[in-house]
């Protein structure tokens, strides 16, 4: 079989040849020791880059654009994936000013800024300084809907956008590998406590914008449809190791019928519906992987107690992507990584449906013996 014909099989519910496999991001660190050049993929790294070539000049933004494109198709090629990922992080906002070679400001330096600093350890992109800021009331999010209901008249994604993004990876893959698409997110901000207190206050509110999102996510399916994408990855996260950060009884009213729009939405099309969070959401699960319609599970956090032998018998009808934790990944042995990585490929050879590989970010500093270890794993066992 070849590797887009497994993955259709997973989300078919039939046997292959092996175990498909995938890995769901690498840093640029790790991306760039198997590629044997600087590499332009990663998380806040790639945002700081963009940032930077913005900061240079079309010319600069232009070569950015052009190693973002193709180190993720150089990346997948060399890992030899079944199912790829075709895209990494963006930030196309042009900074106000250069602070010095890792830093930024954004916005007005007179009025609403911040400072965004780039780590090249960790590879992180983050907020370190910013203008002082009032706590939103929910009257700011009364405001916020309304803004995204007005936008929403006139969205209209077209087959072409998504050419731009996507073009270049179905390309090099036709008729070889998986290539997934995106745009149907279903989330609020957790980190703005004003929108967890409308979930308990002002659910109208909550209800009003993921209206919009589901609306906004059932438009970019049709037009994904046109180019040829049949994998949507969505969701958003909404949980900890803890459990999801809401009640189920709110995710039953607000969450549920919103994600079934869009699941019957991207069925339409012939397309999968694809749901990630990290946490343990086994509180939702019936909802989530039952009722709601969604094809498959992805960033599956091992830690949080979603065991893939627990989901497939529990939800047979659920495509699952993981298991293997970049916490392991980073600070475990390689004896640990091998465990564990085996572990996932005797599930999936046990329940099948499931496409094996690290669930999140294989983060930057995980050492490399760890990283060659799961692939050598992933290859050699499948």
């Amino acid at each position: 079989m070849k590797p887009w014909e497994r993955v259709l099989a997973a989300f078919e519910h039939r046997p292959a040849d092996k175990v498909p496999i995938y890995q769901a991001g690498l840093s640029s660190g790790v991306a760039s020791a198997v590629l044997g050049r600087e590499a332009y993929v990663g998380g806040g790294i790639q945002q700081w880059r963009e940032s930077r070539a913005l900061w240079n000049g079309p010319d600069a933004h232009q070569e950015f654009l052009e190693r973002s494109i193709q180190d993720p198709i150089d990346l997948a090629e060399a890992l030899d994936l079944d199912l790829v990922r075709p895209v990494y992080w963006r930030m196309g906002e042009k900074p106000a000013k250069r602070i010095d070679d890792f830093s930024f400001l954004y916005g007005d330096p007179e009025g609403d800024w911040r400072v965004m600093r780039f780590d090249p350890e960790t590879e992180l992109y983050q907020i370190a300084e910013r203008s002082s800021r009032r706590e939103r009331t929910m009257a700011d999010l009364e405001l916020e809907v309304e803004d995204a209901e007005r936008a929403l008249e006139n969205y209209r994604p077209s087959a072409d956008s998504y050419v731009a993004t996507y073009g270049p990876a179905l390309e090099a893959f036709k008729n070889k590998r998986a290539v997934p698409g995106g745009g149907i997110a279903l989330n609020i901000n957790y980190l703005e406590p004003a929108w967890l207190e409308a979930i308990a206050l002002r659910p109208d509110l909550v209800a009003r914008i993921f209206d919009v999102k589901a609306e906004q996510a059932a438009r970019a399916a049709g037009a994904q449809a046109e180019v040829g994408l049949r994998y949507l990855m969505g969701g958003g996260d909404f949980s900890s190791q803890r459990g999801p950060f809401y009640s189920p009884a709110k995710f039953h009213e607000l969450t549920l019928p919103r994600l079934q729009k869009i699941s019957e939405a991207v069925h339409r099309n012939g397309q999968f519906h694809m749901f990630a969070s990290d946490g343990d959401l086994w509180p939702v699960a019936d909802d989530l992987f039952g009722a709601a319609g969604v094809d498959c599970f992805y960033e599956i956090d091992r830690k949080a107690g979603m065991d893939l032998r627990k989901l497939r018998r529990r939800f047979p009808g659920l495509t699952l992507l993981g298991n293997i934790s970049s916490y392991v990944l980073h600070c475990g042995s390689r004896d640990d990584v091998i465990g564990e990585t085996t572990d996932c490929l005797d599930a999936a050879k046990e329940f099948g449906s499931i496409i094996v590989g690290c669930s999140n970010q294989v983060v930057s500093q995980t050492p490399m013996e760890n990283f060659w270890a799961m692939m050598e794993t992933l290859h050699e066992q499948r």
